[in-house]
């Protein structure tokens, strides 16, 4: 958004009681979903749909979503802004209440992961190639914990079409991916109510190795981060990757388990 936009958008109708933020973010780089996702709830944006955020139209709300618009477009992504009157669908009052609510994404993201997840085993669960962190450690929980039986497929990142019956995970389109600001590996252990603390620490790990935002600053990411990138420099195999990956993950699970 150049700055005429943003001399237009606040020229044009003044008296329009909101402002939407209208955006869409790429596939790449990771972090970038996550940063945006912040952002919004920092600055208080309530989520109409997936990408239609929405705010009180005030100088203080047209600048932050200006602002944001132009990282977003920035690093990639494509970004509008408008002024809105709601005629169906939704009301000003109850807009407002979400507005208001300091709770109004954990309360939606909690009511959507109620039901656990539940799957017959000996799946195929497919995946990017050239798997790093999140698809590793990932490939590790779904085997250990979720599908003992399960058989991995790498492809490529897009145009793949899937059989009946395969997932997919960390890919483009896929069943389990990033969702809020959580990687997939703590996407599985939501939607598959995995609660068990040495878990939950892995999934802070390599949050912050994969989504580079340092979020839970944990003392051992960054051995752990080197040894990942150890595996990933000395083999282009995706299941050896998967497989000392594994062994790396089992002991430090091992470990956390331990600390209990």
């Amino acid at each position: 958004m150049d700055d005429s936009a943003a001399a237009r958008a606040q020229g044009a109708q003044p008296d329009a009681r909101w402002l939407l933020l209208i955006h869409h973010l790429p596939p790449k780089p990771d972090y970038l979903r996550v940063k945006v996702r912040r952002r919004l709830q920092k600055i208080g944006a309530a989520a109409l749909k997936s990408s239609v955020y929405v705010l009180s139209n005030t100088d203080d709300a047209l600048e932050d979503f200006t602002w944001l618009a132009r990282e977003i477009e920035a690093d990639g992504g494509s970004a509008m802004l408008c002024h809105a009157a709601f005629i169906d669908g939704i009301t000003d009052e109850e807009i407002e209440a979400m507005l208001h609510s300091e709770d109004h994404v954990a309360d939606r993201e909690a009511r959507s992961t109620t039901r656990p997840d539940q799957i017959q085993p000996g799946r195929t669960w497919v995946t990017r190639t050239g798997v790093k962190i999140d698809r590793i450690s990932s490939s590790w929980l779904i085997r250990r914990f979720i599908d003992p039986e399960a058989r991995f497929r790498f492809v490529p990142a897009r145009g793949y079409d899937p059989a009946p019956g395969e997932l997919r995970f960390d890919m483009y389109e896929a069943e389990y991916a990033h969702e809020a600001d959580r990687c997939t590996f703590q996407t599985l252990l939501v939607r598959f109510a995995l609660r068990d603390p040495a878990l939950r620490a892995i999934g802070e790990i390599v949050h912050d190795i994969d989504c580079k935002d340092e979020q839970f600053n944990r003392p051992e990411t960054a051995g752990i981060a080197s040894l990942i990138r150890g595996i990933v420099q000395s083999t282009d195999d995706d299941a050896t990757r998967i497989e000392r990956g594994s062994s790396m993950l089992d002991d430090l699970y091992a470990a956390f388990r331990d600390m209990k």
